[in-house]
Formats: C-alpha cells, sequence, structure tokens
C-alpha cells in the first residue's frame, strides 16, 4: 500500500494471500523482484526490492528523493470539486505510488485501479506524509481510511476495507482531504479519464 509509497497489498479470499505487490487469486504484478504465492501471507517486503526501486527512480538518497510524478490521467469530481488525478499504469508505477513525494496539493490524487476488482490492502512505506485512501467499487464509496500516517514501524501496519469487501479502483488524496470535501461511504465518484487516457 509501498502508496509511496507504500506497498500495495492485496488479501485474496480465505484460502488464498497475496504477496507483495500481488493482485490475487490469479494475476501478480510482477516486477520480477518478489514471488506470488497463494500460501504465503507477506508482512514486509523483500529486503532486496527497495534497492531496486530506489534504482529505477534514479540516483540520489532516500531523503533526497522526490518520488514519482505521473501525468494527470483523469478527473474525480467530489462534492462538486475537481481533482486531477495522477493515473498509475504499470506495475513500477503502482509499487512506488506516492513514494518519497512530499506534499500532495488539494486538487491533485492518484488514482489505482484494480482489474479484475479484489480484496486489496494498502501499506506505507516511505510515504512522508499523511493520506487518505479511498476505496470504490463502480464509482460507489466502499471505505475510507483518513489520515493514515507515515510508516514508522516494520512491518508497516496495512490499511483495507475488509477481507471480503471488493475493490475496483482506489484514490488517494492528502490526510485531511476526504473530509474537507465531505466525502462519506456510499457517496458516488465520478472519474472522467482525459481524450488522451484510456481507463486502465
Amino acid at each position: 500500500m509501498f502508496a509511496l509509497r507504500h506497498w500495495i497489498k492485496t488479501i485474496a479470499p480465505l484460502s488464498s494471500v497475496s504477496l507483495g505487490l500481488s493482485l490475487f487469486p490469479i494475476v501478480c504484478l510482477n516486477l520480477g523482484l518478489m514471488g506470488c504465492s497463494s500460501a504465503t501471507v507477506a508482512t514486509s517486503p523483500p529486503a532486496e526490492t527497495e534497492p531496486l526501486l530506489l534504482a529505477e527512480m534514479g540516483e540520489g538518497t532516500k531523503e533526497g528523493l522526490r518520488g514519482q510524478m505521473l501525468p494527470v490521467g483523469a478527473n474525480a469530481t467530489i462534492s462538486g470539486e475537481v481533482i486531477q488525478l495522477e493515473v498509475t499504469r504499470t506495475s513500477m508505477q503502482q509499487a512506488m505510488g506516492l513514494m518519497f513525494r512530499p506534499a500532495l496539493p488539494d486538487d491533485r490524487g492518484m488514482l489505482f485501479s484494480f482489474d479484475p476488482p479484489q480484496p486489496v490492502s494498502f501499506w506505507m512505506k516511505n510515504v512522508p506524509v499523511e493520506l487518505d485512501m479511498i476505496f470504490l467499487r463502480d464509482g460507489v464509496v466502499m471505505a475510507i481510511a483518513a489520515n493514515v500516517p507515515p510508516c514508522t514501524s516494520d512491518p508497516c501496519p496495512s490499511y483495507s476495507p475488509g477481507e471480503t469487501v471488493t475493490i475496483d479502483r482506489v484514490i488517494e488524496l492528502r490526510g485531511g482531504r476526504a473530509a474537507g470535501l465531505e466525502l462519506e461511504v456510499g457517496d458516488r465518484i465520478d472519474i472522467e479519464f482525459l481524450d488522451t487516457e484510456e481507463s486502465p
């Protein structure tokens, strides 16, 4: 859930549980760095994974990195306000998420898509700021994890709407933004992809 991040973990129903950045029960987000198992629960990412992701982002120390800045690929309308969404489209982009991003403007967020819909769990890894995680299914808010703090322990705690709740999209906003928009479970969020973008 690194959400950057944070790592994204996905929880498979009961008998099968994903490992690392997996999307289960069938598909794994394969970075070539970690395995995928229907019988193993990952409590923290493999030690060798983070250096490879840092190398992918370029030179510099953790403290000097500012994270990825993806193109705005969609707009979400929430309580009459338009939020520009950076759309993650590759496994590496999802793995990095908002890792090392020092701030997120009020009108900006990041979108993660899951096809097919499935139980998902996010955890914060190398995310320096609080985030709101909005879990969606067919445009309806299923759960909100508000003001999720940066991870200060190992393993990092994870956040999800529950092991039996299937999700097809997650929007991350700066911490406290969902409350400011008076967003509640059951509300509908309209997401419009830009002409140059296709829905993931």
